[in-house]
């Protein structure tokens, strides 16, 4: 009892660390991590930040309305923002088989990772809420250029996330 109580305790203290994580500032070094993505492949953010400007975006779960709304945004809005330069990436904690679906359901043309351990979120310092069993990531959204964090929304948008990001790519210039 007194062992599984401390196991308990533990989690929670772990859990509520990660739930009022501080996420990246403007100017910071983007971490340099790596996790899987929708296919189950490595892809390590390094090699990514190296072929240009970067959008890593957090959405809290696929499949989701809101999540879906903001991946759609970004889809019907991905000519233009590639154009600019923009590459993306969306990061979830779900695992790769269901960001495979969520893809794949919603026609998405880029690159979603399954940050299954919060490795990810952790390293951007993205909190968390509690969502069923597991942490989720918050909504929020980070643009890196030349290796720094050029630009982040820490309240980003759902239906409007596109506009939000071609707003900042657009300052970036």
């Amino acid at each position: 009892m007194i062992r599984t109580l401390a196991v308990v305790l533990t989690s929670l203290t772990l859990v509520s660390t990660h739930l009022c994580a501080t996420p990246l500032a403007v100017g910071t070094t983007a971490p340099q991590v790596s996790a899987i993505d929708q296919e189950g492949k490595p892809i390590n953010f390094t090699d990514v930040y190296a072929k240009g400007t970067t959008l890593v975006y957090f959405y809290p779960k696929a499949g989701t309305s809101g999540c879906t709304a903001e991946a759609c945004s970004l889809r019907d809005n991905y000519e233009k923002l590639h154009a600019d330069g923009l590459q993306i990436i969306g990061v979830s904690r779900d695992n790769p088989g269901a960001q495979k679906r969520f893809q794949d359901e919603n026609k998405l043309p880029f690159t979603l990772v399954a940050d299954t351990d919060g490795k990810v979120a952790e390293a951007f310092g993205v909190p968390m809420m509690m969502g069923g069993i597991l942490p989720l990531a918050q909504r929020q959204s980070f643009i890196v250029k030349d290796n720094k964090i050029a630009w982040n929304s820490l309240k980003a948008q759902t239906a409007g996330s596109a506009a939000e990001v071609q707003k900042a790519l657009d300052g970036l210039k």
